[in-house]
């Protein structure tokens, strides 16, 4: 063997190596362009009917016109938004399956000891598409008009209010001990199968108060008060409320955020291109005013991705200070 056959044997592999590298990306690129050749999927963890549902249909909606393609939504609720996310993390990468999920299947890395994926690996971030806070109101009998006369209240009364939600470890009941342990103040939680319940006991001073996404409306027909919302800033669908931080609680941030991912190694082309779509959707005033309990707010993929890594520890400090067990 001479000394320049290895040599030789190694420019063959560098050679063959970008050949075979070449090739994938070309194939990439013309799937990319190609894409959409048929019908696009968006999962959805929530039941039909309420915002996870029709916030999802507004978007395909928009956004089957954009991609030239239809775009269906299906329901798959159960399990702390698992079932779907699983379906969702097996499914090709390949653009024609999505999920529109909340930030409660990031959460679920701190309120399960495993999951069946992975909520980081297993996805792409695709757009931020609506924001929500949450609104905190009591029962019009109890004697607090504010954060701070509740605060007040409930140091007078230590483990005698009540707090409702639709579940433990739900957004609604993380953000009653996010509140407990900014206040320092005991209040007891009583969790419910869902929302509609927790609410109806609120209403029926059953239960002193509640953090829920639902309250505007039963505040103007005089069944609850809102004393402020749960997000950093105040939001534009009920600008005259006060955020929970500005009424004396600094740091404190409970939002209720809802987004598109695709299956992780879904090509960067097809993810710019469904986020770009995606953004010129939520930027119809239609949608905006249809839906103007919310806040739509569009992001990047980049922007997506950094706000679930900054939600997944902040989260998990919560269940940590409620000493929360994981399931």
């Amino acid at each position: 063997m001479t000394s320049s056959e290895p040599e030789q044997r190694r420019k063959d592999f560098r050679r063959w190596t970008f050949t075979i590298a070449a090739a994938i990306a070309a194939a990439a690129l013309a799937h990319a362009q190609s894409y959409p050749a048929r019908v696009v999927k968006i999962v959805s963890p929530f039941v039909p009917g309420g915002p996870g549902d029709l916030l999802p249909r507004a978007v395909a909606a928009g956004l089957s016109p954009l991609l030239g393609q239809p775009v269906i939504v299906e329901n798959r609720p159960g399990a702390a938004t698992i079932i779907a996310m699983q379906a969702v993390a097996k499914s090709p990468p390949d653009g024609y399956t999505l999920i529109f999920t909340s930030v409660s299947s990031f959460i679920n890395l701190s309120a399960y000891k495993s999951l069946p994926y992975d909520p980081v690996g297993d996805f792409a971030p695709i757009a931020l598409c609506f924001t929500t806070p949450l609104y905190l109101v009591v029962h019009p009998s109890l004697p607090a008009n504010s954060v701070a006369e509740l605060i007040a209240l409930a140091k007078s009364r230590p483990s005698k209010l009540t707090f409702a939600s639709g579940g433990t470890g739900t957004t609604a009941h993380l953000a009653g001990e996010l509140f407990k342990s900014l206040a320092g103040v005991d209040m007891r939680h009583v969790p419910y199968k869902s929302a509609g319940p927790a609410m109806m006991d609120v209403m029926a001073a059953h239960v002193d108060l509640m953090f829920g996404s639902a309250g505007l409306s039963e505040a103007r027909a005089g069944k609850v008060r809102v004393l402020a919302v749960t997000s950093a800033r105040r939001s534009a669908a009920a600008p005259e409320l006060p955020t929970v931080q500005e009424s004396g609680l600094p740091g404190f941030d409970a939002t209720l955020w809802f987004g598109i991912l695709a299956p992780a190694k879904t090509p960067a082309a097809i993810v710019a291109r469904l986020s770009g779509d995606i953004g010129r959707v939520l930027a119809q005033a239609e949608l905006r005013e249809r839906f103007n309990t919310v806040d739509v707010t569009p992001s990047t993929p980049e922007e997506f991705a950094e706000l679930i890594r900054r939600e997944i520890p902040r989260w998990r400090k919560v269940f940590e200070a409620a000493k929360i067990q994981p399931e």
